[in-house]
């Protein structure tokens, strides 16, 4: 074999086959740290993307439910009425709020306590405290798995980079191994750690839009939630001086 080709059979060895540069190639190809950081990586996104699904569907669930029953709260009918439809089952956080407030009223009148001024002050008092309430554990739940979210939108970029920083490290101990500067031995180590970046951005970038999104709508519900509260407790608060 003349000299040109044994340079020849020398550089084809030296690259990297075409299927170790796919996705799955730089996976399997990783040390076995950089595989961690990716499968946590994988892992994280599509924990985050099960959420954001979830999350997405729940609040448009919510709000048609709020909007529903401020209809039925607004159209003029009685109250109580609403209250026996809505108490034992409330669908979304407006009708559990109504329902908590409506619950205290109806306690206090079943106990007699509209009957001075002083008990009719403490009882407006106690149904916006208990509405409060309410509204915290509502608005609580809601927020559920917002800061995985937030955790993975602002780790994942440095973990990412943690894999990127130790696949480099054994490009260029593979380097200094084999004595050899050339492409083809260094870019295959490089890839891989660049993959983990890339990982880590896919995790990262869906997260943070999404936990912007849904903190903005949570947000805005929670303003729904308070406006209501104020509402309904002035209607109760024109009861009790009709009462009196």
């Amino acid at each position: 074999m003349s000299p040109i080709e044994l340079q020849a059979v020398a550089m084809a060895g030296a690259v990297a086959p075409a299927h170790e540069l796919s996705i799955l190639g730089l996976f399997l190809a990783a040390d076995w740290i950089v595989k961690i950081v990716m499968l946590a990586l994988v892992g994280a996104s599509v924990w985050c993307w099960a959420i954001i699904f979830d999350k997405a569907v729940k609040l448009r669930r919510m709000k048609a439910a709020a909007t529903e029953f401020e209809e039925q709260f607004w159209s003029g009918g009685s109250l109580d009425q609403l209250y026996d439809e809505v108490a034992a089952n409330p669908g979304d956080p407006l009708s559990a709020t109504f329902a908590a407030g409506m619950r205290e009223w109806r306690h206090a009148a079943e106990r007699g306590l509209l009957t001075t001024g002083a008990m009719r002050a403490n009882l407006a008092q106690r149904i916006e405290r208990v509405m409060s309430v309410t509204i915290g554990r509502e608005m609580a739940g809601a927020e559920r798995y917002m800061t995985v979210l937030a955790s993975v939108g602002s780790t994942a970029p440095f973990i990412g980079l943690f894999g990127t920083v130790w696949g480099i490290m054994n490009a260029f101990t593979s380097i200094a191994a084999q004595q050899n500067t050339s492409l083809a031995v260094v870019a295959p180590g490089i890839a891989e750690a660049l993959f983990a970046t890339a990982l880590g951005l896919v995790a990262a970038i869906p997260a943070v839009i999404a936990y912007n999104k849904f903190s903005t709508d949570l947000g805005r519900f929670a303003d729904r939630l308070d406006s209501f509260t104020t509402e309904f407790s002035a209607i109760l608060q024109r009861h009790l001086e009709e009462r009196g």
